[in-house]
């Protein structure tokens, strides 16, 4: 597990990119930054076994051979 990101090392990160942050702003970007980190651990986690990728369906064609 790592560690929370601190609004600190936020504000240097968004510098490092070319992206300063106003005053202020450093808690929000770091809980966003925490939050999406947390959410991404979380997917990594799930099992989709068999599961086809999404590449293989097709949007707006309904399967035929589906059993209802």
């Amino acid at each position: 597990m790592t560690s929370k990101l601190t609004p600190q090392e936020a504000a240097r990160g968004a510098l490092r990119a070319g992206l300063p942050l106003a005053d202020g702003r450093h808690e929000e970007v770091a809980a966003t930054a925490n939050h999406i980190h947390s959410v991404i651990s979380t997917l990594r986690e799930l099992d989709f076994g068999e599961t086809c990728p999404a590449s293989s369906f097709r949007a707006g064609e309904k399967d035929t051979d589906a059993t209802v």
